[in-house]
């Protein structure tokens, strides 16, 4: 008895203790308790703008309706799906009061496996105020990634940006990208041109010298985008970036700057296209090479115009039936001038370049290497008048 009473006297003062402190909350009880302080939280009064911030404001609200929307489409030959497939889209600004829009080449190029299979020319372009107007391709450059757009919208609605300068541009200083990113319409980037003079290749088949380098975010979608300095002035295109696999911009993107568009776009207003050296034959894209012949390699010698330097050369066209059928294999042409040829895009940017660049003279000859019946060969074309001895002969290459 004794014991017992001793373990119950023991025992009091723990459940005293236990009776006094506060019990543990649950998560549900927390949850419940802290739902009564729910109501919108007071805001904090804004610090006045920065001038470099109203400037930016309002440059963007400036330049906005001079930047579309493009989409780009090819007819459909299933006639069973849509009348016509989209194959991309991107941004284009408005060069002049006519209604040219200027815009990448690549942005209006349908492609497979990352090569031009298709020049699109029948385009929609969406303005700043969301309205969408048919438009049409009037000329392109395969050299410079640039291509031109008649938009049959209003004269009115149509508002270029102000040219800047190349020369006035310096490192350091502060520009504006807007664009179209990931199909989201008219969004601002700012950043500093990192550098200039940069010469880059892009996976369209062109080289591009002078070009501008910044950090301002430059995503997919802001091809044939502006690039402004913060006077509100056009300075460049943005063209190409440095992307991760995500295909996100890691801060170095690209553009051509204003003085390359203010020389060529007006030659495609006007021509459409860049006038190149004329040699007389045209070629299969790598595309239908592929699917027809299962050639991978080169580009096949599809015609050749009787007179030219190409049937002089004796270069060889494609044959085929009135059924379409092979009776014989085109020469494959695998380098021009010592460059190998991947896609007749890069072909049409090599003669732009060499015609561009001349300072004298074009040149009197151009040497392709062929591939001919199983054999690689030079084909040298004579680009002056035809020689009284004859068509040139074709050479085996030493290789």
């Amino acid at each position: 008895m004794i014991r017992v009473a001793l373990i119950a006297l023991l025992a009091l003062p723990l459940a005293a203790q236990a009776a006094a402190r506060p019990a543990v909350p649950t998560e549900d009880s927390t949850i419940q308790r802290f739902r009564a302080h729910a109501k919108p939280r007071p805001v904090a009064p804004r610090a006045p703008l920065t001038a470099e911030e109203r400037n930016t404001i309002r440059r963007f609200r400036e330049a906005k309706p001079s930047v579309v929307f493009i989409s780009a489409f090819l007819p459909n030959p299933d006639p069973k799906g849509p009348p016509k497939l989209a194959t991309g889209s991107g941004t284009g600004f408005v060069w002049d009061e006519w209604g040219h829009i200027v815009t990448n080449r690549h942005v209006i190029g349908a492609e497979v496996d990352g090569k031009l299979f298709a020049d699109v020319t029948e385009v929609e372009i969406t303005l700043a105020d969301g309205k969408t107007y048919k438009g049409r391709v009037i000329g392109r450059s395969y050299a410079y990634d640039i291509a031109v757009i008649q938009a049959f919208a209003p004269l009115e609605a149509m508002r270029p940006i102000p040219l800047g300068q190349r020369s006035n541009l310096q490192v350091g200083q502060t520009v504006l990208a807007i664009g179209n990113p990931f199909g989201l319409d008219h969004s601002l980037s700012r950043g500093v041109i990192s550098a200039l003079g940069r010469e880059i290749s892009t996976g369209y088949s062109t080289w591009t010298t002078n070009s501008i380098q910044t950090d301002a975010a430059i995503n997919p979608g802001n091809s044939g985008g502006p690039l402004l300095d913060t006077s509100g002035r056009l300075i460049g295109m943005n063209t190409a970036i440095v992307a991760t696999r995500s295909e996100g911009s890691v801060g170095v993107g690209f553009a051509l700057p204003v003085d390359t568009l203010n020389n060529i776009v007006p030659r495609l207003i006007s021509k459409g296209k860049i006038e190149t050296l004329q040699m007389g034959f045209t070629t299969l894209t790598p595309f239908e090479a592929d699917q027809a012949f299962g050639i991978k390699r080169g580009l096949v010698v599809n015609d050749v115009d009787p007179g030219t330097p190409a049937a002089r050369a004796g270069l060889r066209p494609l044959r085929v039936d009135k059924a379409g059928q092979l009776i014989a294999m085109g020469d494959i042409l695998l380098a021009f001038e010592g460059v190998a040829l991947t896609s007749a895009g890069q072909f049409k940017a090599l003669l732009e370049w060499l015609t561009m660049v001349q300072t004298g003279l074009p040149p009197e000859q151009v040497v392709f290497d062929v591939l001919r019946d199983g054999q690689v060969i030079k084909v040298v074309l004579d680009l002056r008048e035809p020689p009284a001895s004859g068509p040139m002969k074709a050479q085996p290459a030493s290789i």
